[in-house]
């Protein structure tokens, strides 16, 4: 977890390469690299966090949790190209920050060595699902399919037995939060896409 102002620091420093690269070029690095920061979104392992909102019975994912310090945390959607990969990494490394990588199967079997990398680097590990399909139009058994594939490449090249999902696109439903939960995960949200980047001045 990082200050407001630190993420800002970051941000600025991401924008001076990356950005541009996002939103103007087809193949930018990372899975469309969306960079979203999750306000508030405490991921410390010992702490219990609830997925249940009660309106209507619709189940929601991780969007934010209560925390009394002013701070966000910093993931990154991996589902295509890796060119930007080393200097994210380089990035936070600077300023000493972690973030989360949510990546689909077939950009940890395209770029194993970064996978790696990542984890060494202290990150957490999270999943993106095989195919980046809409979940919710997908059967229990294929929402299950899709996740575990994804985690057992994980768990081969690393050790880690990832426990973050974020749905693709951000499509889910009851069941698909249901079912992850069951899988031992925690489906999480975004509360900023910070695309928004493109419009603001440092």
């Amino acid at each position: 977890m990082i200050n407001f102002y630190k993420s800002m620091e970051i941000a600025k420093d991401l924008s001076k390469k990356i950005f541009d690269n996002i939103i103007c070029t087809p193949a930018f690095c990372l899975s469309a690299l969306v960079l979203t920061f999750i306000f508030s979104l405490y991921l410390d392992y010992d702490v219990s966090v609830s997925v249940t909102a009660n309106t209507s019975s619709r189940r929601l994912p991780i969007y934010c949790v209560e925390n009394d310090k002013k701070q966000i945390a910093i993931s990154f959607d991996a589902a295509w190209g890796n060119e930007d990969t080393a200097e994210i990494l380089a990035i936070l490394k600077k300023h000493d920050v972690r973030a989360t990588f949510f990546m689909t199967g077939g950009w940890v079997d395209s770029y194993p060595d970064d996978v790696k990398a990542i984890a060494s680097a202290g990150h957490d590990l999270g999943n993106h699902s095989e195919n980046h399909k809409n979940m919710s139009q997908l059967s229990t058994a294929d929402i299950q399919l899709e996740i575990q594939k994804v985690h057992d490449k994980v768990k081969k090249l690393t050790g880690i037995d990832m426990f973050l999902f974020r749905p693709p696109y951000g499509d889910y439903d009851n069941d698909v939060i249901t079912t992850l939960e069951e899988m031992g995960y925690y489906t999480i949200q975004w509360s900023i896409d910070t695309l928004y980047i493109k419009v603001m001045t440092f």
